[in-house]
């Protein structure tokens, strides 16, 4: 009989992060720039800027460096190992591999890195979980063709993943196409998701049909995963918008199902089931967007559905159909205050009760596995003397959600992995800082650009440690 107050014994815990957040190295061993490389620095009171088509000498990009995986990837993956991990997460620099994008074949030097960081993983019994595209498109494709607004954006990225699938395919199982995928129904997406640097693709009839590429994309990326190994596991990414009705009016209520329908289940509903869903086509009449579809796109999307659904997940909001009330911030968009929440140093509510509530509004949906592959805390993190962290809010922060996990699968929830954002410190995506840390491993490096990038355990990694020693159990 199951044992619904256990986690399950082969649960992949472990953690989660990008390249171009993480990894620098931006201009070595023959990378091309991409997006995040043009981006600059900032924080909550100052927007990031776009600098294309290269970075100015006056500026700071904190993407450059990151915190330096590039050269400290073989000490990261040792404490990850150390830490217990059963999966790590973590994107492929698509301009690392082709420079340029557009390039017929890949950088070997590139590649050599990337088989580098996964022979090491699998020395420690870690495996890896890779996201082909993470806000990360190369820059000359955003130059030269306006990013995904184009349709020849699908062959580049087919190019990249065949490399990619042909190279590691008896070293990694799970693959993830996109990251956040959905974010290009806001306008933050055009840019992080989309790679379009024309502020006139802002607009929903640029983002809906950027999207739509990318979908197309992704189930031609399935189909030809499962044909090069059987044995490979494709999975979407949404950042999960989880919006409650601000009020007990009616009008509230259905204002939160569009809400979700439109930021969730569009780009989930093609994703799993292989086509746009009902809503869709009302919500694209009523807000004059036009779609260019293909009539063999019908057949690729429903030939090429994934197997298993992730999401980041990191707060909850409300929303109304009046727009009245307090704003606040957030991983989306219409944020505002829920009064029975207490808010993160940046404004994120934190629901850990909302959690359980996500995930069984997939499963109940779907009926396919679910990770959750990004659930963090953004906190400013204070070095003592000695040398240590104390962040026992982020292990509360932990603690919480996993106890909802907990919940969730013994709900029916075919829950199969946990990543936390981030495993180490790394830049911000959002506001471009270093200060907003996530990471439970400290890494010694600063807004202003100062730091060593030494590395330092804090409270929440031994803490971490133990949860994955117990399966669970020790929380």
């Amino acid at each position: 009989m199951k044992n619904y107050n256990r986690m399950p014994e082969k649960f992949l815990w472990g953690g989660a992060t990008a390249a171009n957040q993480y990894e620098g190295g931006w201009d070595e061993d023959g990378r091309g720039p991409s997006i995040a490389d043009v981006l600059t620095g900032g924080s909550v009171d100052k927007e990031r800027r776009l600098t294309p088509p290269a970075p100015l000498p006056e500026e700071f990009y904190p993407n450059h460096q990151a915190t330096d995986f590039y050269h400290h990837w073989k000490e990261d993956i040792a404490l990850f190992a150390e830490m217990g991990f059963k999966v790590y997460r973590f994107s492929i620099s698509w301009s690392r591999v082709f420079p340029n994008g557009d390039e017929e074949t890949p950088n070997e030097k590139g590649l050599k890195f990337y088989d580098n960081v996964i022979d090491e993983l699998r020395k420690y019994n870690i495996e890896p979980l890779i996201t082909i595209s993470h806000y990360e498109n190369p820059l000359h494709l955003s130059l030269e063709y306006g990013g995904w607004k184009s349709r020849k954006m699908i062959d580049f990225y087919l190019r990249f993943a065949k490399v990619l699938f042909e190279r590691y395919k008896g070293k990694v199982k799970y693959w993830l196409t996109f990251n956040e995928i959905n974010m290009l129904t806001q306008d933050f997406g055009a840019v992080f998701c989309a790679g379009m640097l024309d502020p006139k693709d802002v607009c929903e009839q640029s983002r809906y049909q950027a999207m739509h590429h990318q979908l197309v994309a992704s189930a031609l990326a399935v189909s030809m995963a499962h044909e090069i190994n059987p044995e490979f596991m494709l999975g979407c990414m949404l950042a999960y918008h989880n919006g409650y009705p601000y009020t007990c009016h009616p009008d509230d209520i259905l204002y939160a199902q569009q809400f979700g329908q439109i930021h969730n289940f569009i780009a989930g509903d093609v994703h799993v089931r292989g086509y746009y869903p009902g809503f869709a086509a009302r919500y694209f009449e009523e807000h004059g967007i036009q779609l260019e579809v293909l009539q063999e796109d019908k057949e690729i999307l429903k030939k090429g559905t994934v197997d298993f659904f992730t999401i980041s997940y990191y707060s909850s909001s409300c929303v109304s159909v009046t727009k009245d009330g307090e704003k606040t911030a957030g991983n989306g968009s219409d944020n505002l205050k829920n009064p029975y929440l207490k808010a993160s140093d940046w404004g994120w509510q934190i629901d850990a009760t909302g959690l359980r509530y996500v995930l069984n509004q997939i499963y109940d949906r779907y009926q396919i596995p679910i990770m959750i592959v990004e659930n963090g805390l953004g906190a400013v993190d204070q070095l003592t003397e000695d040398g240590k962290i104390h962040d026992d809010y982020r292990i509360e922060y932990m603690r919480r959600h996993i106890e909802q996990m907990k919940e969730a699968i013994h709900d029916g929830v075919d829950l199969i992995g946990y990543t936390c954002w981030g495993c180490t410190d790394l830049v911000s995506a959002s506001t471009g800082e270093f200060k907003k840390r996530y990471g439970l491993i400290y890494v010694n490096k600063n807004d202003d650009g100062t730091g060593d990038f030494s590395r330092i355990r804090k409270d929440s990694f031994y803490w971490y440690k133990k949860v994955i020693e117990s399966c669970g159990e020790e929380f």
